[in-house]
């Protein structure tokens, strides 16, 4: 079993930068395929990223590509989610999660929710005008 723990969110000016990131407990960390999701108020929880359990391999969403960045380090049993250029859209409960399967094949697999097997509890991001 793995939990998360996301940290790194807060209010932000458009166009400023913050880094997400994600602690997860137990020792089969670099196992997990992991993915950034986020759902603002009213909204369905949306993909955002998502990077293979060696890092080879990263799925953007469109609305994210060029300004997101995914990694991971696996050392340090942390995932993160770099995000420079933010705008007001990107207001949203930031959440990480863990894909057992280590690895997306597909950019479909990659953003649904259903493929994840462990959920962080969210870190709120504010992006003001």
């Amino acid at each position: 079993q793995v939990q998360l723990v996301e940290s790194g969110g807060g209010l932000v000016q458009a166009g400023g930068s913050l880094r997400l990131s994600c602690a997860a407990s137990g020792r089969t960390f670099s196992m997990y395929a992991m993915g950034w999701f986020r759902q603002a108020p009213g909204k369905e929880r949306e993909f955002v990223a998502a990077i293979s359990w060696s890092g080879a391999r990263t799925f953007y969403a469109d609305p994210v590509k060029g300004r997101f960045t995914i990694s991971r380090d696996n050392a340090k049993n942390t995932a993160y989610l770099q995000m420079n250029s933010l705008k007001p859209e990107d207001t949203a409960v930031y959440y990480c999660a863990a894909d057992a399967r280590g690895s997306h094949i597909t950019l479909a697999q990659a953003m649904a929710v259903m493929s994840y097997d462990y959920w962080g509890q969210g870190t709120q991001v504010t992006v003001s005008s």
